[in-house]
């Protein structure tokens, strides 16, 4: 086993190591550049590759010094549009009332990268979701979430839905806001006069359509 890392603050490690028989063997002394041995049987491996003739620590030093961080930082270039993209999501909130409980739900979508931190809150306070948090990918790339927690239909107010992403400057904040019983009415109330005026001009045209039928025969 062997390959290099870059740290985010520009150092680089290497590391080379073999193993036998499912345990550790040699390990490569990349201070010194000499393997030593993880296990007695070792020794002998260790000295040989260490002796003037082989110096394999110093031919892997080489590679893990000429080669193997020159591709890393190829490969992270080539990555680095991905690496870097970022997109907000989008929050929706909406609600959810059976038998006297109702279950509020924060829906958010079209979100890159995946990792993201959604929550429900009642005036500052979390309020838990007994509910697993699954995040599904999108045909575009971005991804989804959705979080619902369940709360008494008489307690009810200042349920806000909280959103930490990488693509936002701060936290996003989106509050629910319950509708009164005199909203529920008024929209109750237009649907039924959209209903019945939609059935007005449908009979409004039948009689119309029998009398000329009528008055052609």
């Amino acid at each position: 086993m062997y390959g290099c890392e870059l740290r985010d603050d520009g150092s680089t490690r290497g590391y080379w190591q073999y193993g036998y028989d499912g345990k550790d063997f040699v390990a490569l002394d990349t201070e010194r550049w000499v393997y030593y041995p993880l296990t007695d049987q070792a020794q002998v491996t260790a000295q040989r590759w260490n002796s003037p003739e082989l110096r394999v620590g110093e031919r892997n030093k080489n590679y893990l010094e000429t080669d193997c961080i020159p591709w890393i930082r190829k490969y992270l270039e080539y990555g680095k549009e991905e690496l870097e993209r970022r997109v907000r999501p989008e929050v929706k909130v909406s609600d959810q009332t059976v038998n006297g409980v109702t279950k509020l739900h924060c829906q958010v979508y079209g979100f890159y990268p995946r990792d993201v931190d959604v929550k429900w809150q009642k005036n500052g306070i979390d309020v838990p979701s007994y509910e697993a948090k699954h995040v599904f990918p999108n045909s575009d790339g971005t991804y989804q979430i959705r979080v619902t927690v369940e709360v008494p239909a008489e307690d009810r107010e200042g349920h806000s839905c909280h959103v930490d992403h990488a693509s936002l400057d701060q936290q996003l904040t989106v509050r629910w806001e319950p509708q009164s019983s005199s909203n529920t009415l008024w929209i109750v109330i237009g649907v039924l006069a959209g209903v019945i005026a939609i059935a007005a001009v449908g009979f409004i045209i039948w009689r119309k359509r029998s009398a000329s039928d009528k008055d052609g025969s």
